[in-house]
């Protein structure tokens, strides 16, 4: 699991509190940040080739907002992670002895016939026949890009082509709303119709796969006719993948100095429990299977990234404020991208074993596969884990533990009370 951090936004939103920098999109900063990443990409290659070989083989470009990025810069980026990926050790798999001479990595979902340069470490567009066995080919499971709608109908056709030819086999696409009160209030940059236009011209780019992200939470600025508004509207585009996720004051947020000014009132807790049962009742009629607390897919299409932080996989994080896990260390990168660029050093944290335990359960009960039932009873107390089981909290299924969805909306509580 690779991820790389993009730390620049045309504009800042109102809710985030994730790092990043304004930027056009064009200037020097842009070419620094790429300068520095691929030297990172460089230094930490054998930690990169181990976790793409040996691990979940997932790539998600994050942000901030990657779709800001020039697709010169971008193919700058996969090119170093495509050098690195495809040095493998002798002790990696046979396969790849086939694949470093052949010169190309096939095979990926969505993309049969396009893979990786291993010579020229980029993508080139050179076809073979994918080998159903995986001999000789080395896949990846998923390639995401985050984009805003908005620089999808600015760079048009062209734009979404060239994220397809550089290997993207999934974007992720933050709409967030359909209500246009609520994109200005929240200072997007795109209106309910740019995101109708931006899915439609990523379809006619030939993907496939699709998630677009929705915000609920709202009192004042609108009511449940306009949640349910926006959720018919995700819904008849028909995205594979929908993430919705509750209004939260995020601190250093624009949203955390409005609650202090008095020029924001958080929606009241009943109000944010009915949209979210009625989004769960409303995806789960059109077919999307709910499989984290705030991930929905269409069955097969779940996020393997995402869901590999989620059963606490190991990952490599590049770039300004990027995170990495080891299975057994947590590491950072500093949270400037001026710093970045100078090369600060990352600092991390070894974590226990009964931290890691924890965290297993705290991420793993967030899904509706749930843990193990006795690991579950090895950490927490039997009293509370019989308590919620008597409410309905927790259910209890062939040694498995999980949340029911008629409780994801309180599963933090349950987790708090658990641990």
């Amino acid at each position: 699991m690779i991820y790389v951090h993009v730390p620049f936004c045309r504009s800042f939103c109102t809710y985030c509190g994730f790092y990043s920098e304004t930027c056009s999109g064009e200037g020097g900063i842009m070419e620094q940040y790429a300068d520095a990443l691929c030297q990172e990409i460089e230094a930490r290659q054998e930690e990169i080739r181990n976790h793409s070989v040996y691990g979940r083989n997932t790539i998600y470009i994050g942000g901030g907002t990657p779709s800001v990025l020039p697709l010169s810069v971008l193919k700058r980026i996969i090119t170093a992670l495509a050098s690195a990926i495809s040095e493998v050790p002798a002790a990696g798999r046979d396969s790849w002895k086939a694949v470093a001479a052949r010169g190309f990595v096939s095979g990926w979902p969505g993309r049969a016939g396009t893979g990786w340069s291993a010579k020229h470490g980029s993508l080139t567009g050179v076809t073979a026949a994918p080998q159903a066995d995986g001999h000789g080919c080395y896949d990846l499971e998923e390639f995401t890009v985050e984009v805003n709608p908005d620089d999808i109908v600015k760079g048009g056709l062209e734009y979404a082509r060239g994220l397809k030819e550089l290997g993207v086999t999934r974007v992720s696409m933050g709409v967030q709303s359909f209500d246009d009160r609520v994109l200005w209030w929240m200072n997007r940059r795109h209106d309910a119709q740019d995101a109708v236009n931006a899915f439609g011209i990523l379809r006619d780019a030939g993907f496939d796969n699709i998630s677009i992200d929705l915000i609920f939470g709202f009192g004042t600025l609108s009511g449940a006719d306009t949640w349910e508004d926006s959720i018919s509207r995700a819904i008849a585009l028909a995205p594979e993948h929908i993430s919705a996720y509750q209004l939260s004051i995020e601190p250093d947020s624009a949203l955390e100095k409005m609650l202090d000014d008095g020029r924001f009132s958080e929606a009241d807790e009943d109000l944010c429990r009915g949209q979210y049962d009625l989004l769960c009742r409303m995806l789960s009629e059109a077919g999307y299977v709910h499989y984290e607390v705030s991930n929905f897919a269409l069955p097969g299409r779940e996020a393997r990234h995402n869901s590999g932080y989620w059963d606490h996989s190991p990952y490599v994080g590049l770039g300004p404020a990027a995170h990495s896990f080891d299975g057994k260390r947590r590491s950072w990168n500093v949270a400037d991208v001026n710093g970045y660029i100078a090369g600060s050093e990352r600092e991390g944290e070894a974590l226990s074993a009964e931290q890691l335990a924890i965290e297993d359960v705290m991420l793993g009960l967030r899904t509706a596969s749930g843990v193990s039932a006795g690991h579950l009873r090895e950490i927490a107390e039997s009293q509370a884990i019989d308590r919620l089981i008597s409410s309905g909290g927790l259910v209890e299924t062939d040694g498995v533990m999980r949340i029911p969805e008629s409780h994801f909306f309180v599963s933090d509580e349950i987790i708090r009370e658990l641990l």
